[in-house]
């Protein structure tokens, strides 16, 4: 019996850029990368070698602890380089692409009729364990263990993010095999969460147990919903699947190739042309936006969790949109007055915002103050929907009190989780970093 989710405590932050509601083919990158730092606690061992000739889903390199855990090229080419950084730490594989794609055959596979055993192997043979995600931790899963479930958020929340619906319309037929292939990787169920955009595309998906989910942002982060339909206790383990990547699973049963097709949306005040584009995995990110001043700040996800890009850097692996908003490198003059400017967003009653709950504003990167104390005010309860004390789960894990972050939810959150209180909080610590080092911490002592 399907559960639906509703969510009251959060915060829709409307911004201006929007992506249209029209694909676009994007041009062919000269070169793609897959970055390591991606795939988190990944430590990656080479396989091919700068100048050798790849097919597209031929293996680029494993996980240094879990041989099984392949990564696998995303278009058929050339290595270029693998570009190293401090300590001889892999940060991208390179590929020279060539003009068309020539795949690895892996041979067609029913995910249906097939043992477990076999379908877990194409899974990671193919390269697409690469796409799941272990709770607790957030981190990249282990091809030994198997999960209580697996979810996946098919729920668009996130300010400007793709809208999954639409990105899936003319992939139903790969995301059901997907979601058959999935079936065999777990113990318990798959569980899949749609709002009304994705509902109307998915509702016919079987094999899964749908729920419905309404409410402000977070309610499309996963981990939300995770803590409302099956809390991860201590021991207990699930993985986590993007609703693009189920249906890039899904087409290597159904053809035998790994396809990387990605479809991305470029929004943002400061994009040009603001539309969906489909391309690769790992393409460059000039490609969609040209060279960019140093006035916008290219951002490879959603304004709240993405990674920031210099021009000429590469999309990352998960990402299905590419954010341009204003760099924050201006200042407004008596900028600590209340009710004196109107153009930002405030969560308080410190600007007018509050008086115009559907205005899209075009927000810069500015923090609009410096770090400050910790203190009790209740903001950040507000936006975080799930039975935990945020301030206090920072304060265990700023501390590295390994029993009270325990206690106080660790095991249940993610740094995403955290990214709203990042934006209202006005002590303006980095409250995503901070989660970050606590599960860090919970990895090295806990395991």
């Amino acid at each position: 019996m399907s559960k639906d989710i509703r969510i009251k405590r959060g915060l829709t932050l409307r911004l201006k850029g929007e992506a249209e509601k029209q694909v676009v083919e994007a041009p062919r990158s000269k070169t793609y990368a897959i970055k390591p730092p991606d795939f988190y606690t990944v430590v990656p061992k080479m396989v091919v070698k700068e100048g050798a000739t790849v097919l597209a889903g031929d293996v680029l390199f494993f996980s240094k602890y879990d041989e099984n855990l392949k990564f696998t090229s995303p278009i058929s080419g050339t290595i270029k380089e693998v570009k190293r950084a401090e300590k001889r730490r892999i940060i991208e594989v390179i590929v020279d692409a060539d003009p068309t794609d020539s795949f690895k055959d892996f041979g067609k596979m029913n995910a249906s009729s097939s043992t477990a055993e076999a379908v877990k192997g194409r899974v990671f043979e193919s390269g697409c364990g690469a796409f799941l995600n272990q709770r607790p931790y957030d981190i990249a899963v282990d091809s030994k263990d198997t999960p209580k479930a697996i979810f996946i958020s098919a729920v668009t929340t996130a300010p400007l993010a793709a809208d999954l619906g639409f990105v899936l319309k003319d992939k139903v037929a790969a995301f059901q095999e997907g979601i058959n292939a999935l079936q065999k990787l777990t113990s318990g169920k798959v569980h899949l969460s749609v709002d009304a955009s994705s509902e109307e595309i998915l509702k016919g998906i079987t094999g899964v147990e749908l729920h419905k989910v309404t409410g402000p942002h977070p309610a499309g982060n996963v981990g939300v919903q995770i803590h409302k339909l099956d809390p991860i206790n201590m021991g207990e383990k699930v993985w986590t699947i993007g609703a693009e990547d189920v249906a890039i699973l899904g087409n290597v049963f159904l053809t035998g190739e790994f396809r990387a097709d990605r479809t991305i949306a470029l929004v943002g005040s400061e994009a040009k042309d603001q539309k969906y584009y489909k391309l690769k995995i790992g393409a460059n990110s000039s490609d969609l936006v040209g060279q960019v001043s140093d006035d916008i700040r290219i951002i490879s996800g959603n304004v709240l969790t993405g990674t920031k890009l210099s021009n000429n850097q590469y999309i990352g692996f998960f990402d299905n949109t590419l954010s341009l908003i204003p760099e924050g490198n201006t200042y407004r003059m008596f900028g600590w007055l209340p009710f004196t400017y109107n153009k930002i967003h405030s969560n308080s009653r410190t600007s007018f915002s509050f008086l115009f709950p559907k205005k899209k504003y075009a927000l810069t990167t500015n923090l609009n103050g410096e770090e400050r104390a910790l203190v009790v005010t209740g903001e950040m309860e507000e936006v975080l929907p799930m039975d935990i004390y945020p301030m206090q789960l920072l304060k265990a894990c700023i501390a590295g009190d390994i029993e009270k972050m325990e206690n106080l939810g660790i095991y249940e959150v993610a740094p995403e989780d955290f990214a709203l209180i990042d934006y209202v909080n006005t002590s303006k610590l980095e409250a995503q970093d901070i989660i970050r080092l606590g599960l860090d911490l919970m990895i090295t002592e806990v395991g």
